[in-house]
C-alpha cells in the first residue's frame, strides 16, 4: 500500500514539474472569444486582417478597407483593434491608423461607430465591426460626426465633399490639415 501511494506522489510531482517547464497561459474568456470570433470571420473582399505582433498576440490586431465604391475608392485605410480581456462584455478600442477626412472618423484617428458605444452588445462580434467599418466609407453619416467640418460639407456640399476626400486621399492639404497619400494604383473618377 506504500508503494502505491509513493508512486502516486511521485506522478503528481512529475505531472507539477512538466506543467512548470512548458507553462501554458490560461486563456481569458475574452481569449477564448476572441479566438472564435477569428476562425469564424468573413471577411468582405475589400478587408484583410493581420497580427503585427504574431499570431501569439491576437488581442491585437490590424484590419486594412480597400473600399471598392463611393467617395474613398481606392484608398486603403488600416484600423487597429484593441480586445480587452472582458470581451465580449465590452467593445474592443478600434482606432483609424490612416490619417481621413471622414465625418465618422476625426483626425485623431477616433470612430464614431454606434455598435462601437452605446449599441454594443455581447452578442455581437468582430464581424460585424469590420463591415460596419465598411459601411463606414460607402455611406458616410453626417448626423452622428466626429469630424463636424467634414459632415458639414457632405450634407451642404456633396461636390465639394468629393474633391476634399480626393485631395486628402492624393495627400495634400483640407483646410489646414494635411493628409498623406492613402491612394493604391490609379484611380481616377
Amino acid at each position: 500500500m506504500i508503494n502505491l501511494f509513493k508512486i502516486k506522489g511521485q506522478k503528481k510531482e512529475e505531472a507539477a514539474n512538466a506543467l512548470n517547464r512548458g507553462t501554458v497561459k490560461k486563456q481569458s474568456a475574452g481569449e477564448l472569444r476572441l479566438n472564435k470570433d477569428i476562425s469564424e470571420l468573413n471577411l468582405p473582399n475589400t478587408t484583410t486582417i493581420s497580427f503585427p505582433n504574431g499570431k501569439d498576440d491576437l488581442m491585437n490586431f490590424e484590419i486594412s478597407i480597400r473600399p471598392d465604391e463611393g467617395y474613398y475608392l481606392g484608398g486603403i485605410f488600416t484600423f487597429t483593434f484593441q480586445v480587452s480581456p472582458s470581451y465580449p462584455h465590452e467593445p474592443p478600442k478600434v482606432k483609424c491608423k490612416t490619417k481621413v477626412y471622414h465625418p465618422n472618423i476625426d483626425l485623431e484617428g477616433n470612430v464614431c461607430l454606434n455598435i462601437l458605444r452605446e449599441d454594443w452588445k455581447p452578442v455581437l462580434n468582430i464581424n460585424t465591426i469590420i463591415y460596419g467599418l465598411n459601411l463606414l466609407f460607402s455611406q458616410p453619416n453626417d448626423e452622428d460626426p466626429l469630424n463636424h467640418e467634414a459632415a458639414a460639407v457632405l450634407r451642404e456640399n456633396p461636390k465639394l465633399f468629393e474633391s476634399n476626400v480626393r485631395r486628402a486621399m492624393s495627400g495634400g492639404y483640407v483646410g489646414q490639415a494635411f493628409f498623406p497619400r492613402c491612394l493604391v494604383g490609379s484611380t481616377a473618377r
